[in-house]
C-alpha cells in the first residue's frame, strides 16, 4: 500500500472506532458542587496543559499527576460540610509524522471522604477510573502530502473526547464525545461540530429523573475572521437536541430542551496589553413547561457577556479585569430557571436562557447564569518576584454583585425564595504558588453575602486548598 494509502486507513479505523470512547454510569457530584467543581476541574485543567515542543518523526510522551484537595463549605441548607478528596490521574501522548497524526488520552480517578454527617448521600466514595479526554487528530493536508504548514488552505479533524469551545464559552464550554473539524482558508477560519454529551456529565435540568446523565447532540458551525491584527471577531450557530430518558420514565411529564444558538462577538486587544471579550447570544428553541407533557413552550432567551482586562509591563506581572455578564430570565419559572420540574408555568413562552457554556462566577454563591445580572471586578499580581522561592506565587482577588433580572423569577440557589431582585454580593481570594517544577499548592477562599432574595441572611463561606504533584 502506498503511504497515502496507509494514512488514510489509518484514520478511517479511528472513525470507527472513536464511539467505544463513550463511558457511562459514574457518581456524579451534588446539586449545590456542580458548579463549584466545574470551576476547580477548569483551574487544574488550565495547570496542566501541555505545551512541550514536539518535533520529530515519531514522539511519545506521557505523564501525570497526584492531587490531594481539602473542601470547607456552607452549602445553605447545613451551617458548615468538610471533604477531602485525593485523586489520581496518567495522561500519554503520540504523535507520528511530526504531528500530521496525533493521540491523546488522559484517565483519571478521585476518592471523597466527608466528616462524619457531613455527606449527602455517602460518608466516601471512588470516582473513576474514568476517561476524561481520548482524542485522535489529523492534520489532512499535511498527512496525504497536499498542503505545506505555511500554505494559506490548512483542514484538521479531531475525533473523540475532547473539550469543545465556541466563541469565548458563554453558550457552549463544555466536554463531549466529538468529531470537531477545523479548515482554514485564508483568513478565514470555520469550524465545524457534530458531538454527544458524555453520560456521567450532570445534566442542566436538575429535575430528579434526568439530572444524574445526559443524553444531547450537538451540531452548529462557527466563522472566525483572524485576520485583523489586534482583533478576532467570529459567528457561529449551535443546535442542542435532547435524547435524555427519564428515569424512572412518568406517563404525564416530559422533560426534552431541544434550543438554539445564535452567536456573535470579539475577542483581541484595544491597546498593548489592555485585552477585551464580548459575546451576544440568542437561544431558541422548545421545552416542556413544569407538569406538561403535551405541548411544549417556546424559548426566546438572550443573554451576553462583555469584559475588559489591564496588564502592566511590570516583573510583579499586575492585571485587573471588569466583567458583566447577563442571562435572560422567565417571569413564570418559579422555582427553577432551568430545569423543566419547577420551570415555566402559566404561558407558553419560556424566556430563562439555559446554556451550556463556563464562566466564573463565584466559588460560594457560584450562581448558574440564567435569570441574573453578574458584575465582576478582580485583579492578581506577584508580591515577592524578586525572591526565587516565590517568584511563582501569585496572589489575587475578585468580587461579584449579583442581581436578578425577573425579581420573582427563580436563580438555581433554591434558598433564594424571596420575591426580591438584590441577590447579594461576594468577595473571593486566591493564592496560586508552584513551589517547584513539580510540585503546585493552591487555595481559594469566598465569601457570600445574601441579599433581599434570602430569607436566611447569613453569610457563606467556601475555601479550597489543594496540593499537586505532577510527573
Amino acid at each position: 500500500m502506498t503511504r497515502a494509502s496507509c494514512q488514510l486507513v489509518l484514520f478511517l479505523s479511528f472513525v470507527a472506532a472513536a464511539p467505544a470512547l463513550a463511558q457511562r454510569d459514574a457518581r456524579t457530584p451534588s446539586d449545590n458542587l456542580l458548579t463549584q467543581q466545574r470551576l476547580i476541574d477548569r483551574q487544574v485543567f488550565e495547570q496542566r496543559r501541555e505545551q512541550a515542543p514536539l518535533n520529530s518523526l515519531l514522539d511519545w510522551q506521557w505523564g501525570g499527576w497526584l492531587e490531594y484537595f481539602l473542601f470547607d463549605f456552607d452549602d445553605g441548607v447545613q451551617a458548615q460540610r468538610v471533604s477531602q478528596r485525593p485523586g489520581l490521574a496518567a495522561w500519554t501522548r503520540l504523535r507520528i509524522d511530526d504531528g500530521a497524526h496525533e493521540f491523546f488520552a488522559r484517565v483519571k480517578m478521585s476518592f471523597e471522604q466527608f466528616n462524619s454527617g457531613d455527606e449527602f448521600s455517602r460518608p466516601h466514595d471512588w470516582t473513576g477510573p474514568n476517561l476524561e479526554r481520548g482524542w485522535y487528530q489529523i492534520d489532512v493536508g499535511r498527512a496525504f502530502g497536499w498542503t505545506n504548514p505555511d500554505d494559506p488552505i490548512q483542514f484538521r479533524a479531531r475525533i473523540g473526547r475532547q473539550e469543545v469551545r465556541f466563541g469565548t464559552g458563554y453558550a457552549l464550554d463544555m466536554p463531549l464525545d466529538a468529531v470537531v473539524a477545523n479548515l482554514k482558508l485564508s483568513d478565514f477560519r470555520l469550524t465545524g461540530l457534530l458531538g454527544k454529551t458524555i453520560a456521567r456529565f450532570p445534566n442542566v435540568d436538575r429535575s430528579r429523573p434526568v439530572a444524574n446523565h445526559s443524553a444531547r447532540r450537538f451540531f452548529g458551525a462557527q466563522l472566525t475572521y483572524e485576520g485583523f491584527e489586534r482583533h478576532e471577531p467570529f459567528a457561529y450557530a449551535l443546535w442542542n437536541d435532547d435524547f435524555t430518558d427519564a428515569r424512572p420514565k412518568h406517563p404525564l411529564k416530559r422533560y426534552a430542551y431541544d434550543t438554539r444558538y445564535f452567536g456573535i462577538g470579539s475577542r483581541g486587544e484595544l491597546a498593548h496589553n489592555f485585552n477585551y471579550w464580548t459575546e451576544w447570544v440568542i437561544e431558541s428553541g422548545h421545552s416542556f413547561g413544569d407538569g406538561d407533557f403535551r405541548r411544549r413552550d417556546r424559548v426566546r432567551a438572550w443573554a451576553w457577556d462583555v469584559g475588559i482586562e489591564k496588564l502592566w509591563d511590570h516583573p510583579a506581572r499586575p492585571r485587573a479585569a471588569l466583567e458583566y455578564m447577563f442571562a435572560s430570565g422567565d417571569r413564570g419559572r418559579l422555582l427553577s430557571p432551568t430545569s423543566s420540574a419547577g420551570g415555566n408555568r402559566g404561558d407558553r413562552d419560556d424566556a430563562g436562557f439555559v446554556g451550556f457554556g463556563y464562566r466564573d462566577t463565584g466559588i460560594s454563591a457560584s450562581p448558574v447564569n440564567s435569570n441574573m445580572h453578574i458584575w465582576r471586578a478582580g485583579g492578581s499580581f506577584v508580591p515577592l518576584y524578586a525572591y526565587d522561592a516565590f517568584r511563582d506565587l501569585e496572589i489575587g482577588s475578585n468580587t461579584f454583585l449579583y442581581y436578578k433580572h425577573h425579581r420573582r423569577a427563580a436563580i438555581s440557589d433554591p434558598t433564594a425564595q424571596q420575591f426580591a431582585g438584590y441577590v447579594g454580593w461576594e468577595m473571593d481570594t486566591f493564592v496560586n504558588w508552584r513551589m517547584a517544577s513539580d510540585v503546585a499548592w493552591t487555595m481559594r477562599w469566598g465569601m457570600f453575602f445574601p441579599g433581599d432574595a434570602f430569607q436566611d441572611r447569613s453569610s457563606r463561606s467556601f475555601l479550597l486548598v489543594g496540593l499537586t504533584w505532577s510527573f
